[in-house]
């Protein structure tokens, strides 16, 4: 598995927090793993509550209509790189 950066680690904590994912440990998330389908099993609503806890903690706002949402919630680590690249603090 491919070490996570500290945003990482981050928003993994937040993704489990934000979608109560009892059984899944911050650490173990690959950041390359996929979050959707055979990844994590993530789900469109799960997508909602993530975007709407993102917009909460770094102050930007993830449109549920954007063509970009495939590519950013693709993995941890595509995730991370949109919020260090758009977060308001």
């Amino acid at each position: 598995m491919t070490q996570q950066t500290p945003v990482e680690r981050e928003l993994a904590e937040l993704l489990i927090e934000a979608l109560g994912l009892e059984d899944v440990a911050a650490a173990d998330i690959d950041p390359e793993a996929p979050l959707f389908g055979e990844g994590l099993g993530l789900d469109s609503i799960d997508a909602l509550e993530l975007a709407l806890a993102i917009s909460k903690r770094y102050g930007f706002q993830l449109r549920s209509d954007s063509d970009e949402n495939r590519r950013i919630f693709a993995s941890l680590r595509a995730l991370s790189a949109h919020v260090e690249a758009h977060r308001a603090n």
